[in-house]
């Protein structure tokens, strides 16, 4: 479809969480130079709205607060704002139960053009593999089968923050000891975070935490060990974790969001994966990432991360 005297109108689905939001950047950056001259709105969680509104390519954001089945009000009204916004073509960037569900409630009649993977959608990503391929991939082929010819890497050199605030050294490295709470398969243990942690200090990188406030507790763990540390766990912003990765020297972290922000940031970084997760899947893509992989991550030493890791 291209971009004619009427100025199109396109949405874009992607609700999270943050690692997909990061990998999406440049699915996103992608549609807005397809459609230069369209109106684009983002369909999004609440958590990424003002982030993804620097970014610049996107007109409108509007945040979807997940309606649970037995809320039928709040799903109506979604449906007439989905209705309303009258728009041309969707890119179902999410592909998941939900967002096909918003494909069938823009019905009945016409519908817009669809890219995803809703039944009876008119831009269907036909491949039966999708579901084996990384995130990148897989969306590059679904917006080339939309007429989507060129999707770059992720891309976050929008995203800019005053990290002075935080009164680091010049020379620091980033630590992502944290997770899912519900995955604690996904953690290295907190104690070779700390080895890490006197090694670097001991090279002259004073090592710095980030993870949310619930993980406060790993980062004191740290901070025990490495009087050096620094502990910025429910202090950071996502625009403040991609200017610090710009900064750092080098980052090491677990399968976890803030780690694909990082790497794709350019920070050199090493990324730590258990049996939980499949990087061929789902690993951050950058210049400068390593990933290392056990199937319990109790078994990973701090030797093997410690030399895995190149910093600047």
């Amino acid at each position: 479809m291209s971009d004619g005297a009427a100025r199109k109108r396109i949405l874009v689905v992607k609700l999270g969480a943050l690692g997909d939001i990061v990998l999406a950047t440049g699915p996103f950056k992608a549609i807005r130079a397809h459609h230069p001259g369209a109106r684009i709105t983002l369909l999004t969680g609440a958590p990424y709205a003002d982030f993804l509104g620097m970014s610049g390519w996107f007109d409108e954001i509007w945040t979807d607060d997940r309606p649970p089945l037995h809320a039928p009000r709040r799903w109506l009204a979604l449906r007439k704002r989905l209705r309303e916004g009258r728009f041309d073509r969707v890119y179902d960037l999410q592909t998941s139960d939900r967002s096909g569900w918003y494909f069938r409630l823009m019905g009945p009649g016409a519908r817009p053009e669809w890219s995803g993977i809703a039944p009876g959608c008119s831009h269907p990503h036909a491949n039966s593999r999708r579901d084996f391929m990384h995130s990148i991939e897989r969306q590059a082929e679904q917006l080339a089968m939309a007429g989507i010819a060129d999707v770059p890497g992720s891309d976050v050199s929008w995203a800019v923050a005053d990290i002075a605030r935080f009164d680091l050294p010049d020379r620091f490295a980033l630590l992502v000891p944290g997770g899912a709470p519900h995955r604690p398969e996904k953690r290295w243990p907190a104690s070779g975070y700390a080895e890490l942690a006197r090694r670097l200090a001991a090279k002259g990188a004073a090592p710095v935490v980030l993870g949310a406030a619930a993980e406060a507790p790993l980062a004191a763990e740290i901070r025990a060990a490495c009087p050096e540390a620094a502990d910025l766990t429910g202090r950071t912003g996502l625009a403040d974790i991609a200017a610090l990765a710009r900064a750092a020297s080098g980052a090491v972290g677990n399968d976890t969001g803030p780690m694909h922000m990082i790497v794709a940031a350019g920070c050199p970084s090493v990324v730590l994966f258990s049996a939980a997760s499949d990087p061929a899947l789902t690993a951050p893509r950058g210049a400068a990432v390593t990933v290392l992989r056990r199937d319990g991550l109790a078994a990973l030493g701090p030797d093997e991360v410690e030399s895995a890791l190149t910093m600047r």
